[in-house]
């Protein structure tokens, strides 16, 4: 059984009540997001003004980031994560995929989908 690495002490949580589900609307606590939802026509639903949790979560990342969902089988879903990384003012690529892959160890959100979900490192 893997081990779940948590911090030794939470410096900030985030809030947020969704109502609907991934038609409905989602607002966190402090009022800084305050979204209506719409399911993509990719995915079956009618599109429209709307955001995603897909979209969101892609946003969490604060690089490019593609993140991709469809079937695993057996009525499941699953989510792969591409990250377009552009730095012009690194010219020495192997420096930009040194720093790329070690920024990849840190973040949060590539510690929390670690072995759940393929991430692929794009530095562009």
């Amino acid at each position: 059984m893997m081990s779940v690495a948590a911090p030794v002490r939470v410096l900030y949580t985030a809030e947020a009540t969704t109502v609907g589900g991934r038609a409905g609307h989602s607002r966190t606590s402090d009022g800084k997001v305050d979204v209506d939802l719409a399911i993509p026509t990719e995915m079956g639903g009618p599109g429209g003004p709307g955001t995603n949790p897909e979209q969101l979560f892609a946003a969490g990342y604060a690089v490019t980031a593609r993140l991709g969902i469809g079937p695993i089988g057996d009525g499941r879903f699953g989510l792969t994560v591409q990250l377009l990384v552009h730095a012009p003012s690194i010219s020495d690529r192997a420096v930009l995929e040194a720093l790329v892959a070690r920024a990849h160890e840190v973040c949060p959100y590539s510690n929390a989908t670690r072995g759940n979900i393929p991430v692929e490192l794009t530095v562009v």
